[in-house]
């Protein structure tokens, strides 16, 4: 397993979490996805890397902005 840990900019409700949730549990090979809304990291584990660009399209897809990541 892999996790890596993305920052996440516009995200500042319950309805922005389940948004950027869903579509990042829609790419191939995410197990999960937690997301803590007041610092907006996005804390996610997959089967293997990810594709960066698919990442951030996935988040685009879902309204918001991707703006970094650290691996974990």
């Amino acid at each position: 397993m892999v996790q890596k840990v993305y920052d996440v900019k516009g995200m500042t409700c319950a309805h922005c979490v389940q948004a950027v949730s869903s579509e990042l549990n829609g790419l191939f090979g995410v197990e999960d996805v937690q997301v803590d809304l007041p610092s907006g990291k996005v804390t996610v584990t997959s089967e293997q890397p990810l594709n960066p660009t698919a990442v951030a399209a996935a988040v685009d897809e879902a309204g918001y902005e991707l703006v970094g990541g650290d691996s974990r």
